[in-house]
């Protein structure tokens, strides 16, 4: 990678690299790294549904342990990785919500058996067993099935992450990657080159 030949926007960068890694099984998969208020921090992998010059955008029930610690400290960490490529992108800012409207045009997209399983499931909760899970899948399944659409939990959605740093790192021979990183600062955005 050359600085001189990087975009201004991070975000068209992002844009390119992901559609060059779009042959990919699951290339939208990326970690989401969030902290508890015991200082214990936690990675998970999530799919990212949404990017823009907004930020970076995925859903989840928002009484999961991922949500209960962005609620409680709305930063976050998110890691793509595209080990065919020798690329990854780290980003790094601010939690928020997106707007309900948002979260229920997403969850119309969605097939009905994710739907529904958004209603059955009590993400990160403990539960007694599989069988738990299967029975609150058939009510939830009851519950709906005169509805051509399932509404849209009261309890699910997205979030956005509103970057403050994106570093781009690609894979270069004798382990000197290249790694550029755009930092917001007052506004717009500064290249930094960081050492391997």
């Amino acid at each position: 990678m050359n600085e001189a030949q990087l975009p201004a926007d991070p975000i068209e960068l992002f844009s390119t690299w992901l559609e060059e890694a779009s042959h990919q099984p699951l290339h939208n998969g990326v970690t989401v790294a969030t902290v508890g208020p015991d200082g214990q921090p936690s990675a998970r992998i999530v799919l990212l549904r949404g990017h823009d010059e907004h930020g970076f955008v995925f859903y989840t029930n928002y009484e999961s342990r991922k949500a209960r610690e962005l609620e409680a400290n709305p930063r976050a960490a998110m890691l793509c990785w595209w080990r065919e490529l020798g690329r990854q992108i780290r980003i790094e800012g601010l939690i928020s919500r997106v707007s309900r409207g948002e979260s229920e045009a997403y969850f119309r997209s969605r097939p009905r058996g994710s739907c529904l399983g958004a209603w059955a499931s009590t993400q990160s909760a403990t539960i007694l067993d599989r069988a738990e899970l299967d029975r609150r899948l058939e009510e939830a399944t009851a519950q709906f099935s005169d509805q051509e659409e399932v509404p849209c939990p009261p309890h699910w959605g997205g979030y956005r992450l509103v970057p403050a740093a994106i570093e781009f790192w690609e894979e270069q021979p004798d382990r000197l990657h290249d790694r550029l990183r755009y930092r917001k600062d007052e506004g717009r955005w500064i290249i930094e080159r960081l050492a391997p």
